[in-house]
């Protein structure tokens, strides 16, 4: 239940200030602004009057009201019905949804120190209402009485809506023994204790991973607005020194491609690669190897061999060997082409460093960097100055919602925010009626995890008469007041990619909350988002918001074709980097419980297991390292990090189809938006896929080609 409210991964901050707050703010539940239907537009939240010490008693009182709830269908005289049981169960615990997204969503946005000691407080006790309500055996009695004698009478959403609920019970435990539902039980309590560790253990890790730097000529290859980035960050961290290097939660670190100094590249590289395994004071071996044995043991009490079967029974890839045919068609093809790279880039910097050189991972980016300035006389800085990120967004991502869906956006000054950097936009569909309410947070700030997200505030839901109230989350550097904030062109597709998942939120039109928006299966659910990456390249789309951030002129042409030509450049690493994270997730959920190795001995596991796939490549290391792979460990891609690759392939195939019939034509669009965007999971996903592109199955072959491979 809870789990779907939790997007991937959580950011500690460390202070003492919050706890008293936090226990001297039991406020009267009647004065509480979170327990109260809020009056503003949609039901917006209302951060005006919402305070940290709040969410708290606003969560414990929820989370009585949804047990209060559970109960009345489980006592219900009368027998088991749809209407009394399913609908009751869909129906059940509004409050906690409510109050429990807004939550999360500064849980992982702005977390203060009181929201931070309101997770630990909450954690288990959600944990425990879950536990209660998965095995509630005359809840599930009830369920199973209704599935077993409507299923085939119901029709369209309530025959989804009973499949879903009835699967979901069995899939946490329903039908074990009194035995195994208590370990399940305990399992289930412990993995959300360790999560909750992990999420308070690797961002502190990552924040002290910080490359202090001394003097401004070691920053030699930066940008002046790169130069003017460390010395805020060191500003904002304490300034140990007068410049700091902040590492992001990738491997690898995106200055690396324009330092000069080959030792601070080396250091920053080593600070990002360690910064969890246990060569400092952070080690989150410990609770790898332990969320690992806990989710086998998991799989082995539900009759499975191991975690990885397990999850994917309830995916469209179906079985792990489903996954690694997908995959190592994809290795074989890739690692010529990687090898290849490696080789031209190890070659061209030879020619500067003499023939001795050998290239190592902390010098590819620097090195293709210049190769790619060379080649096609193109770099980030010449095109930044065209990447405003109020253009992107206005002249770019809304422009191509407006073109393909019909969607107007119009900005909310009057609707509260929890942070101010964040704006609000109310959409209008093309009749303009409205549609939803869509928050954008662009800018990174110490409270917030890293990487980009998006969720809601409120799912939309026919049955709750509820309009959907969504939100990106990204983590773009803030210029100075008055300044432009610039991005790179990874930072441009990043918003197009947040914002594709956005439009699955707000162009859902569902009967039910459980079945709305994006609650479909992980290797679908990446599929709007990368689809939505392509507008981002579409002339017409292009031309209107890549413009000069002084001028207000278009990109030339020129310097356009040479960007547009450099976004394939060397793309072997990027499928690498990709393959090599998917692939240490799916060995360590391969694993039977007996077999999960110690926490000493978790980085040769990981090592071995790259190296029997191919994929140990000192070169091209893993998208993220095992000690600090969020999307695994922390969130909700356990044995599902394939799903981005996987649900490329879809989005290339949707892209020419797109192509083809017209990629801005609103016909095209509505078609998308009618078989795809508007269901949710109310359907068969692979039909879904099929009913719009006219294919049977999803061409792979596509994805290597979308990358120039």
């Amino acid at each position: 239940m809870m789990k779907k409210l939790m997007t991937l991964g959580m950011m500690a901050v460390v202070l003492v200030s919050g706890v008293t707050q936090l226990t001297a703010c039991k406020d009267n539940l009647q004065d509480n602004p979170l327990l109260q239907e809020s009056t503003l537009p949609y039901g917006a939240p209302d951060f005006s009057k919402i305070q940290d010490k709040n969410y708290l008693p606003a969560l414990e009182e929820a989370i009585k009201q949804k047990r209060d709830e559970i109960k009345q269908i489980v006592e219900n005289k009368d027998s088991a019905t749809f209407e009394n049981t399913i609908l009751a169960y869909e129906e059940s615990g509004k409050l906690l949804d409510r109050v429990g997204r807004v939550f999360f969503a500064l849980v992982e946005a702005d977390k203060t120190p009181v929201i931070s000691e309101t997770e630990k407080k909450i954690m288990p006790k959600l944990t425990e209402l879950e536990n209660e309500i998965a095995f509630n055996k005359p809840l599930f009695e009830r369920i199973k009485q209704v599935y077993d004698r409507d299923h085939d009478n119901l029709q369209g959403e309530d025959q989804k809506l009973l499949e879903e609920v009835y699967k979901e019970f069995v899939r946490n435990g329903a039908l074990l023994n009194d035995q195994q539902m208590e370990r399940m039980k305990e399992i289930n309590l412990k993995i959300a204790d360790l999560q909750q560790q992990w999420g308070d253990l690797v961002p502190d890790a990552t924040n002290d991973a910080v490359v202090w730097v001394e003097k401004k000529e070691d920053l030699a290859g930066l940008s002046e607005a790169d130069l003017a980035q460390c010395a805020k960050d060191a500003e904002s961290l304490g300034k140990k020194a007068p410049y700091a290097i902040v590492i992001i939660n990738t491997t690898q670190q995106p200055l690396l491609a324009s330092l000069d100094n080959r030792d601070l590249r080396r250091k920053v590289y080593e600070a990002s690669i360690h910064r969890s395994d246990g060569t400092n004071k952070y080690n989150s071996f410990p609770l790898v190897v332990e969320i690992a044995k806990l989710r086998a043991e998991q799989a082995e009490l539900m009759g499975y061999k191991n975690y990885a079967s397990y999850s994917l029974e309830n995916t469209m890839a179906k079985t792990p060997e489903n996954v690694y045919a997908f995959l190592k068609n994809l290795i074989a093809a890739y690692t010529p082409k990687a090898d290849a790279e490696t080789k031209a880039i190890e070659e061209y910097a030879q020619k500067t460093e003499g023939p001795e050189f050998k290239l190592e991972p902390y010098d590819r980016f620097y090195y293709s960097a210049k190769m790619k300035k060379e080649m096609l006389n193109i770099s980030d800085e010449e095109v930044k100055p065209y990447f405003n990120v109020d253009s992107v967004l206005i002249n770019g991502v809304f422009f191509a919602a407006n073109k393909a869906y019909g969607l107007t956006f119009k900005e909310r000054t009057d609707i509260p925010t929890y942070h101010a950097d964040m704006k609000v936009f109310e959409v209008l569909d093309k009749e303009g009626k409205p549609k939803a309410l869509f928050y954008c947070d662009y800018f990174r700030r110490p409270t917030k995890r890293g990487g980009a997200w998006m969720d809601g505030f409120a799912k939309q839901s026919r049955q709750r008469d509820q309009l959907p109230i969504i939100f990106n989350v990204c983590n773009n550097a803030k210029a100075p007041e008055g300044e432009p904030s610039l991005l790179t062109w990874d930072e441009v597709t990043t918003m197009f990619h947040e914002f594709g998942h956005a439009l699955h939120g707000i162009l859902s039109d569902c009967q039910y909350n459980y079945l709305s928006g994006t609650s479909v299966a992980r290797d679908f659910v990446e599929m709007p988002s990368q689809f939505n990456e392509s507008f981002a390249s579409i002339p017409e789309i292009f031309d209107n918001y890549a413009r000069h951030y002084k001028t207000g002129e278009a990109m030339p042409a020129e310097l356009k074709e040479r960007m547009l030509k450099s976004i394939n450049f060397q793309s072997a690493y990027a499928l690498g980097e990709n393959l090599a994270a998917t692939c240490a997730d799916l060995a360590w959920h391969m694993l039977a419980s007996k077999d999960v190795p110690t926490a000493d001995k978790a980085a040769e596991f990981e090592t071995n297991a790259l190296k029997e796939i191919g994929l140990l490549n000192p070169q091209i290391p893993p998208r993220y390292y095992t000690s600090y792979f969020n999307h695994v460990w922390g969130g909700g891609y356990a044995a599902g990090y394939y799903s981005y690759l996987w649900t490329e392939v879809l989005a290339v195939n949707i892209a020419d189809v797109f192509a083809k019939r017209g990629a801005l034509k609103p016909e095209t669009g509505q078609e998308f938006c009618d078989k795809v965007l508007s269901r949710g999971n109310t359907g068969d996903l692979m039909k879904m896929f099929s009913d719009f592109t006219g294919m049977d199955q999803p061409d792979a072959s596509a994805l290597l080609k979308a990358r120039g491979l």
